[in-house]
């Protein structure tokens, strides 16, 4: 099948303002004492060691049009360029308007725009949705968008070990924006061929999905809607983290083997596995749970925390940058999310378009914008209070590291 879509570009902006989880557990203890454990546990169990925090007067779509507005310097586009923008995140500014206006808005994008909302997955659907409507010839260049904020919902004051262990997950939650660029494939790139003259064409050549809704509500933010408008306890994470991991490998090999098997292809043609990663421990066994290939994973959880749905991009953005990944390579995108999701989409990696400024730009940035002037993240907006877990709350800050860590798994 000749691909429709390429992706043409990929980008991450990380908060320069780096918090130890360990100094974030002891400030927990000291703050809830008999609640929270004395001694560090939850960075010793999942082998996280730090997150990322954003800036206190940023919100969601700072992070986005952050990591945006540096990948479309980098690739000599313009905001008019872009025909159709999709917000993809766990996290949003506010429950009305889409974030996506709020974006567009700040990007100087007059373009349709939609938010596509699905947890952990958001990013892959998101690139899902573009890859369909280009297909159908409906727009040409879509801008996938995503500003991850999960430090805005962890909890901080724990009245009880039973509400610390629900909590805990969350303190390993990491912000971050990142930004995919999705254009029609060329005919040159849907009819590509490898050194033998065998097709091997560049773009996106399959993708799967699966889910086991059941099991929606062991990884809940329940705060907010309609079944709780109003209650403030409820605007904190909510994760049973054994159950969600028992859930996850419960998944199996299908959805994965499935794209791999639409797309023509075996794991011996597979350069790179990004996966979703919410700790170093359960890595082994969500590779052997989906049937994944060891040493073809990029580990970005340990250093960078688990970013949700901007894990994908930061796995892809380092492997780029770091020549992991190089012209012609098939990379495979998997996806986890709360409520038992499961995603898998195969691509291959075109050359560079010449022409374009940046090309050895940096895909991964830290701080402040890079371009663009800075805009307010909301007129007159107020911050909660510490106790509502802003990033003021956060202990140990610490100064960033510039090299993204990169390890094999």
């Amino acid at each position: 099948m000749r691909p429709a879509a390429v992706i043409a570009a990929v980008g991450v902006h990380l908060p320069e303002r780096v918090v130890d989880v360990r100094e974030v557990e002891r400030a927990l203890a000291e703050r809830n004492p008999g609640a929270a454990p004395r001694v560090p546990m939850v960075s010793r169990l999942t082998g996280v060691r730090q997150v990322h925090v954003l800036p206190d007067d940023w919100d969601a779509s700072d992070l986005a049009v952050a990591a945006a507005e540096k990948l479309l310097a980098t690739q000599g586009l313009a905001p008019d360029d872009v025909d159709l923008l999709l917000f993809a995140s766990a996290s949003q500014d506010m429950v009305e308007p889409a974030t996506s206006h709020i974006v567009a808005a700040k990007l100087g994008v007059r373009a349709p725009v939609m938010d596509v909302k699905n947890a952990c997955n958001s990013v892959l659907n998101a690139i899902e949705v573009a890859e369909a409507l280009v297909a159908t010839g409906r727009y040409g260049t879509v801008l996938v968008a995503c500003g991850e904020a999960p430090s805005r919902a962890v909890r901080w004051d724990v009245p009880d070990r039973a509400t610390y262990l629900l909590s805990a997950p969350g303190y390993t939650m990491s912000d971050a924006g990142a930004a995919v660029l999705v254009r029609r494939a060329t005919a040159a790139e849907a009819d590509a061929r490898d050194g033998s003259g065998a097709p091997a064409p560049r773009g996106i050549l399959a993708s799967a999905f699966g889910a086991e809704s059941t099991h929606w509500d062991v990884g809940m933010l329940p705060g907010g809607g309609t079944a709780h408008p109003r209650d403030l306890e409820r605007t904190y994470f909510e994760i049973d983290g054994s159950r969600l991991r028992d859930a996850f490998l419960a998944l199996g090999p299908g959805v994965v083997l499935d794209a791999l098997g639409r797309a023509g292809l075996t794991w011996d043609d597979v350069a790179l596995v990004a996966v979703h990663q919410v700790a170093v421990a359960y890595l082994d066994d969500v590779h052997a749970a989906l049937g994944l290939p060891t040493g073809r994973t990029l580990v970005t959880v340990a250093d960078h925390g688990n970013v949700a749905s901007a894990t994908l991009p930061l796995q892809l953005a380092t492997a780029l940058e770091t020549g992991r990944v190089g012209p012609g390579d098939v990379v495979v995108l998997v996806g986890l999310a709360g409520g038992s999701r499961c995603g898998a989409r195969v691509v291959r990696r075109g050359r560079a378009r010449r022409g374009r400024p940046g090309g050895g730009a940096p895909r991964i940035a830290y701080g402040a914008r890079s371009t663009g002037p800075t805009r307010p993240s909301s007129p007159g907006s107020t911050r909660p209070s510490p106790s509502s877990a802003t990033s003021s709350s956060f202990p140990g800050t610490a100064s960033p590291s510039r090299t993204p860590p990169v390890s094999t798994g």
